[in-house]
Order: structure tokens, then sequence, then C-alpha cells
């Protein structure tokens, strides 16, 4: 698009259906905002300015969508008295306009780019100076009618609580977003007035005011209409979430990704997955989670902002910040906490904990075990039932494992400690000191057996036996 492109995000509204202290367009499905996927949508057009109104909540929602867009420009609706002057206080904030001004809502999350570029091409096309993008549906209550006339040629936008009753059977509707000339714009702005239903300064009836002015009004329908609905409460948003859901899947099936189970499988938007990736029944892949080519993810696992190398297994896991390697295998009921890094070829397995963990290659924690702020050197084996021992109650501490090292069963690595290259240690030890490479620690002393039955039980079992001092050890 050219950069005389203006787009305006209407992100004012209070959102009081949602019943939330979260602001209505902050609420999130496929891992973004709602706002946050129209944004994508408009940065998918290159314009040249980006005005964003705010008003209520605007002390959570302009952070949010600066952090998002920090070019964005923020203006102020300090009351809601309707888009007609949501948009020109854009206007305002903006300065000088040329070109054309697009005007979307922030709460329309399924929306996508390449919508929005068409439409914009076609209203330039067309030399309107004013265009709507409607759609046909089956059951337009609730929405703006496009009212056209004989020929075909728009003549009004009316919403439902002005609409004459055979104006509420026009099934051609609109979905509040807007593209006008730049010039228009600002002459029609200061024209309109509040006298409706429900008092407020309508942008649609600019259109109106285009038509009196003789000038063209276009209106270009839709297909996919569900890309430009909204969400007023939270069983909208819910219905959106899983409309959204099933189309990532989709795509990634497109794409070269095999999911066993479409209907239990979750995506979020950020999500990047390579060709023939496996994903398993139960499967949530959540943030900016990257899967490479051959992985097998599943099932009953969920990651978020985990980064999972070619051909690995993850099985029954929950991760979060953690990078898995190529080749290598985690779970079944692994836990990665952030800051797990797991080395190609290597093993997180069953029952198993990690966090802060550096698992170098060929590496295998096999089950029953808790790694926290630890260097794990390649190739080495951490028995069953180790526990690092982190914490001291004040400070975290660090363990390093060097390479090649096999520990034993239910040992305790009492940080901080190292274990040198091609160290052993022995099963139940509990490391308070550092081992040198190629040593064995262990302990503990030596058993002992102690009999502990009745006096008469012991006496019935050890006639005819040596007694303590005749050989007993």
């Amino acid at each position: 698009m050219a950069s005389d492109l203006t787009v305006i995000v209407l992100a004012a509204g209070g959102g009081t259906r949602m019943r939330s202290k979260t602001a209505k367009v902050l609420h999130e499905i496929g891992g973004r905002s709602m706002v946050g996927h129209v944004l994508a949508a408009v940065q998918a057009l290159e314009p040249g300015r980006v005005v964003a109104v705010v008003g209520h909540q605007r002390d959570q929602v302009g952070p949010h969508i600066q952090s998002l867009m920090p070019a964005v420009v923020l203006a102020v609706q300090e009351d809601q008295k309707g888009t007609g002057d949501a948009v020109r206080i854009a206007v305002e904030a903006a300065g000088t306009t040329s070109g054309t001004v697009l005007v979307a809502a922030g709460d329309t999350p399924l929306l996508r780019g390449e919508s929005l570029r068409d439409f914009a091409l076609e209203h330039e096309a067309a030399q309107c100076a004013v265009s709507v993008l409607s759609g046909v549906v089956d059951d337009p209550f609730g929405y703006g009618r496009i009212v056209r006339n004989d020929e075909g040629d728009v003549e009004a936008i009316i919403e439902e609580n002005d609409a004459t009753t055979d104006q509420r059977s026009i099934h051609e509707i609109s979905s509040g977003i807007l593209a006008f000339d730049a010039e228009f714009l600002t002459e029609a702005l200061p024209k309109l007035d509040n006298d409706n239903a429900k008092g407020e300064y309508y942008l649609t009836d600019t259109v109106g005011l285009a038509r009196d002015a003789g000038l063209t009004v276009g209106a270009f329908p839709i297909d996919d209409w569900m890309q430009t609905e909204g969400a007023n409460d939270r069983v909208q948003l819910a219905n959106l979430g899983r409309e959204l859901n099933r189309r990532i899947v989709e795509q990634w099936m497109r794409d070269g990704v095999t999911v066993m189970d479409p209907d239990t499988t979750w995506i979020e938007a950020d999500v990047s997955l390579a060709p023939d990736v496996i994903l398993l029944p139960n499967t949530q892949l959540l943030g900016a989670t990257v899967v490479g080519e051959d992985a097998v993810i599943g099932p009953d696992t969920s990651l978020k902002d985990c980064e999972i190398g070619a051909g690995a297994r993850v099985v029954r896991t929950h991760g979060e910040l953690a990078v898995v390697g190529n080749g290598a295998s985690v779970g079944p009921y692994a836990y990665l906490r952030p800051g797990t890094e797991l080395g190609g070829g290597g093993k997180i397995g069953t029952f198993v904990e990690t966090k802060n963990a550096h698992i170098g290659a060929g590496a295998k924690v096999p089950h029953l075990s808790y790694v926290g702020d630890a260097d794990i050197g390649e190739g080495t084996n951490i028995g069953a039932g180790t526990i690092v021992a982190n914490y001291d109650g004040v400070n975290k501490h660090h363990t390093t494992v060097g390479k090649g090292a096999k520990t034993g069963a239910n040992n305790t690595f009492v940080a901080p400690v190292t274990i040198g290259d091609g160290a052993m240690t022995g099963g139940g030890t509990v490391v308070r000191r550092d081992v040198p490479p190629g040593h064995l620690a262990v302990s503990g002393g030596p058993q002992r057996n102690l009999d502990r039955r009745a006096p008469r039980d012991q006496e019935a079992t050890t006639m005819g036996e040596p007694g303590p001092d005749e050989g007993e050890s």
C-alpha cells in the first residue's frame, strides 16, 4: 500500500458485557489480545500512519497497543460519543492526512491483512469518497443495514435502532470497517450530528453526506464475513476463539503438519511448525513455540514459548520457555520450567522436573528427579530419584556435573557443588563437596543389619546358631 494510507483503530469502548476488570479489546484468543490481532492485520498494509483511539481503561489499552506498535499515535476519546466523534479525534491527532483513511474496529480478531488490503485497493480503484466493507448474512439483527437504490448504488447505512421495518429486512450489513478519501472525511466530520436514537455521532452518516454532495459511495461485500465479527461478551469471545483455532489448525495441516485430532489440538497465532511435524491428541502449542520437522508432540502436551528440535519426541509434558534439541526425548509426565535446555539426543524422562538446567547432548535424566540451576555435561547419566538441592532458604546455588559422569540412584547434590568429568557417585549418596574427575563419591557408613524381633521369636530362631561373640558380624 502507498505511504499516504492512514489507519484508525477504534479501541475506546467500555465492553461492559465482558463483566471484567480487563478492557474488552485486551481479552485474548489465539495467544494475542483482540486488538493485537487487528494490529497484526493492519501492519500487513504497511500504512504511513496508524492512530489508535483509546478511552475506557486507557491506562491498560494505550501501553499495550504501544508495546505492539511503538510508532502508533494514541488519541484519547474522553467520553464515548460514537464512532464519528472517535474518528474526528483521531484525525486531529494524526495531523495532516492525505490519500486514504481506513477505519477498523479493535475487537475483530479474525480480521486478515489481505482482506483489508483488498478492500482499500477496491476503494481506491473505484475512486469512492467513502466505502464500507459489507457482508450478506442470514441474521442481520444488531447490525447497520446497507440501503441501496434501484440501481444498486449505496444510499445510506442505517443503524438497527433507527431502521424501519423494511430496512431491518435487509441482509447486507455494515462491518464497521470503512475507507475514506482523506479530504472528504476532513470536510464531512464537522457536519455529523447526533440526532438519532442513541444520541451519538455515527461515522456511517458520512455516506449520506457523500451522496448529497454527488460523490461516489461503495460497498464491497466480503465473502468471509466472520473476519469482521466482534466479541462483546465472553460467550462470543469463546466462539471466535474456537473458530480462530479451527482456521489456524486447518492452515497448518494444509502446510504439511499432521494433526491427529483437530478438535483437541490448540495452536496459537504466533506458533511456527515445520513440515512433517506430528501433533497427537490433546496438544496445546502456545505463545511463540517453534517445532522442527519430524518432531512428534503429544498426546496430552502443553508447550508455551518453547523450541523443539527436528525429530524430537515430547509426550505428556508441560513446558514453558524451554529448548529441546534435535532428536531428544521428553516425558511422559515431565515438567520443563523456564531456562531448561536439553541437548541433541538427550533425554528428560518420566516424572522429571527441570528449571534453569542445561543438559548436554546425549545426557539423560531418565526418571523421578529434580534438576534446577544446573549444568549437566554431554553423555552424562543422572540416576533415578536424584535431587539437586539448589536453594538454601535464602539464595539459589549452582550445580555442575561434567561430561560422561554416571551418578547413582537417590542422590542429593547439595549446591554449590561440582562433579567432574567421568566421575561416579554411589547409590544414596549425598554430595556436599566437589568430586574430582574420574573419582567415585560415596557417603554414609557400611550397611548393618540389626535384629529387632521380639526376644521369644529371636530365641526360637537362633537355637543352634552361633551367638554374636561366636562370629556374627
